[in-house]
């Protein structure tokens, strides 16, 4: 169905305050709002990041390197609330004129290095370590093809099924038919490639399954949107024990609460700075 009062105009003009969870921060403009400065703490990494889905990829990656022992990865992280707009802080820009977290600095570079947008911050981080991305060009072109897809499809997981299915100020059939239809193709083609191998890439476990896990996984799991009925996520059951062996994954635990400002108390870690922030939780 669509709106029969609503004509496009000529011209499309924004009125502010258009509706939608998201209404109050946004624009159609970029850059910053205000000046805010960034804190800083003492590690090579400085994070500044949410634990949405594309927040989780980072930290999870994050805590992988520390738990294979690589102390250079330590890191400070910093929750970014961009809900009241900190996004568009001027330190932040700076960082990501994009304005979209998350966003890393690796101060232990002359002249420090930015790196903005999750995906590349992922592949910045495996080359720098060398970890969690194949050497071999066939495998880590086969990781990478998995990565560019998480990056090209799950914009219509999250801007197109999330925001009409839970977000939108109305309802409205032919959007979430759309969508719904299109998730439900991604994640058949995530089951199919599942079902014959233990991760997404093949039987390693790579920055691909960093990168796709805090969506789909999260989706089938029912842990975004509240869709998994809707969508009968039960029936994709290679995603579903994929995630599930992803999940149990001890830097994964660690990564998808930092930065975490909502939920169950015992599963927030609004600012990490050590392992130690981790006890008790």
């Amino acid at each position: 169905m669509s709106d029969p009062t609503y004509t496009p105009p000529k011209v499309w003009k924004w009125e502010e305050g258009n509706g939608g969870k998201f209404a109050n921060i946004n624009r159609p403009v970029s850059g910053a709002t205000h000046e805010k400065a960034l804190p800083k703490g003492q590690h090579p990494f400085q994070l500044y990041s949410l634990a949405t889905p594309n927040g989780v990829k980072v930290t999870v990656m994050l805590e992988e390197l520390i738990e294979l022992g690589i102390k250079e990865a330590e890191y400070d992280a910093y929750t970014v609330n961009i809900m009241e707009g900190e996004q568009f802080g001027s330190d932040f820009v700076a960082i990501n004129p994009n304005s979209k977290i998350p966003a890393l600095m690796d101060v232990s570079t002359q002249p420090e290095t930015r790196i903005f947008e999750s995906g590349a911050i992922l592949v910045y981080l495996a080359e720098k370590f060398d970890a969690f991305l194949p050497s071999d060009p066939a495998k880590k072109a086969n990781v990478m093809s998995w990565l560019m897809w998480q990056m090209g499809a799950t914009p219509m997981l999250g801007g197109g099924f999330g925001h009409f299915y839970a977000y939108a100020p109305a309802k409205y059939q032919y959007p979430i038919d759309r969508y719904t239809m299109e998730v439900k193709r991604q994640l058949d083609v995530l089951d199919k490639q599942l079902e014959n191998n233990t991760f997404i890439a093949g039987e390693d476990y790579t920055i691909a399954d960093m990168a796709i896990w805090p969506w789909y996984g999260a989706l089938v799991n029912n842990e975004v949107y509240e869709a998994a009925e809707f969508i009968e996520a039960h029936t994709y059951k290679n995603v579903i024990r994929w995630a599930e062996e992803v999940s149990q994954r001890p830097a994964v635990k660690r990564g998808r609460i930092v930065n975490k400002a909502w939920g169950n108390p015992d599963e927030q870690l609004l600012e990490r700075h050590s392992m130690d922030d981790f006890k008790g939780l």
